[in-house]
């Protein structure tokens, strides 16, 4: 599996990342900007931070495994925070494994899959602030067990003809569902 170690290298795979989504290029545009400030991948780092996640389709790229994320009541693709490690790939596959279960995850493709600025709701003593989130398009076999943890109230695999419903029109999930309907 490929790995983007440090900011700079991530910085510049931003710099030349390409999408036809006007919202996708202003993100990248703010992406880059954070990341100038040293704390950009800690959760403490106020009003944003970085966050990784993980797009997993199956092996046609008819379906996304997605969780049903306990404290924000939404379905989501996995993913998390990125707690210091600029190595935003290992974040999203860390993520997806602690929150799905699944270890036998593969990177599909090297590159950014998706970026996207969503804010995320005052909690307790955390403030409304933003993830700065890259996702990675991951692959997995979707005969494999799944186990849902204390993060989420449920995990499914979801056919892209349903996404919409599921995820209520989420733009970035839509986003990304357009992205693999590509791919495939």
């Amino acid at each position: 599996m490929k790995q983007v170690v440090n900011r700079n290298q991530l910085i510049k795979e931003l710099q030349t990342y390409k999408t036809d989504d006007s919202a996708e290029r202003q993100f990248v545009d703010q992406f880059i900007v954070l990341m100038q400030h040293p704390d950009a991948f800690q959760r403490t780092h106020l009003p944003g931070h970085v966050t990784g996640s993980a797009w997993i389709c199956n092996s046609k790229g008819s379906e996304v495994l997605l969780t049903h994320h306990a404290k924000l009541d939404r379905w989501l693709q996995p993913g998390g925070h990125a707690d210091g490690d600029e190595d935003v790939i290992r974040v999203a596959s860390r993520e997806a494994e602690e929150e799905t279960g699944l270890t036998g995850i593969a990177l599909a493709s090297e590159g950014i899959f998706d970026v996207d600025i969503h804010a995320i709701p005052q909690r307790g003593d955390m403030p409304e602030h933003l993830h700065y989130d890259i996702r990675y398009l991951f692959h997995a076999d979707k005969t494999l067990p799944l186990t849902v943890t204390e993060e989420s109230h449920a995990l499914s695999w979801v056919k892209l003809e349903d996404l919409e419903r599921v995820t209520q029109g989420n733009a970035s999930m839509m986003r990304m569902a357009r992205k693999m309907q590509r791919l495939f």
